[in-house]
């Protein structure tokens, strides 16, 4: 890290201040290897949240909305975030004294947190914490890409945002602005070597793609391309349905017998964010890809049976 200027300053921001940061940057930059390596080294005591399950899961820690026990839907200034038909906001005395202690707040993938979430957090440590500083006092490490994913916002909920926030990012709340927190962005791309490869990445990511890039892109493309059923390909998509679908025509295309996984769930994990399906349902050479490292023995025991 040392090598790193951007990453030794937000080490240092981090560490030795009190003032709430916005780290970005490209994929492979180390936003994640920076957050892993904060929880494990890091003298504060932090939380670590994101929106949504399997952010939460990569992150090490949970989301936002079983954190703080926000409810869904917009949440508009004027509303009473403990005044919610059906819903439960009675915080434990064992979470309230983890929001009373700790030193630092870090939100991965913030761009997907919508700009009235991230008010509702602020209004939320006020309560437990000091009603006169944003977020309560508590220094908050911002972490994301906002030329990755947006945040979700229903058209009916953005009529009644619009009144309120001049768009849905997070960068567009009261808590953001008043926070002034300091932005750091990450130059230096770990995780790719071939400069001709991430010019062609970067001129992607930033909608300038020229004909020279565009001509050696397309010199990878094959027409009618369907790989053979053991070459390992895999398929990427822009939807959940496309990719259930390429999912289970691939299983039915498997000869022999179905065997059904049920997940187990510990403590209170609501079903809406859930990394995957409940029952997993996977025949012997059905190809796997985990979205979460596990060298347990058990599991790789049982992946080898599978995969025979």
């Amino acid at each position: 890290m040392a090598e790193n200027k951007e990453l030794e300053l937000a080490w240092a921001f981090v560490n030795h201040t009190n003032r709430s940061i916005f780290l970005t940057g490209k994929a492979g930059t180390g936003k994640t290897t920076f957050l892993h390596r904060l929880k494990m080294h890091s003298l504060k005591r932090l939380v670590m949240v994101a929106p949504t399950g399997v952010a939460a899961i990569n992150a090490k820690g949970v989301t936002i909305h079983s954190f703080f026990q926000m409810p869904f839907g917009p949440i508009l200034p004027e509303a009473d975030l403990n005044v919610n038909k059906g819903f439960n906001r009675r915080f434990s005395k064992t979470k309230i004294n983890i929001i009373k202690s700790m030193d630092l707040l870090v939100i991965d993938e913030i761009s997907m947190v919508r700009a009235d979430l991230l008010d509702g957090i602020d209004r939320t440590l006020r309560r437990f914490r000091n009603r006169n500083k944003v977020f309560g006092g508590v220094q908050v490490l911002m972490i994301g890409d906002l030329q990755q994913l947006s945040p979700v916002i229903k058209e009916q909920e953005w009529d009644l945002l619009k009144q309120v926030y001049t768009n849905g990012f997070f960068f567009s709340s009261n808590a953001f602005r008043d926070c002034n927190a300091i932005t750091i962005e990450l130059q230096h791309i770990y995780r790719q070597e071939n400069p001709k490869f991430i010019d062609i990445l970067n001129s992607i990511r930033t909608n300038s793609l020229t004909e020279e890039v565009a001509t050696e892109l397309n010199k990878r493309y094959i027409p009618d391309f369907k790989p053979e059923s053991d070459a390992g390909y895999i398929s990427l998509t822009t939807h959940n349905n496309k990719a259930e679908t390429v999912n289970r025509e691939e299983l039915a295309s498997l000869k022999g017998k179905t065997f059904t996984y049920t997940a187990k769930i510990d403590g209170k994990f609501p079903e809406y964010a859930y990394p995957n399906a409940v029952d997993l349902k996977l025949k012997v050479g059905a190809q796997v890809m985990f979205v979460k490292n596990d060298s347990s023995q058990r599991n790789a025991i049982l992946m080898a049976r599978l995969v025979r």
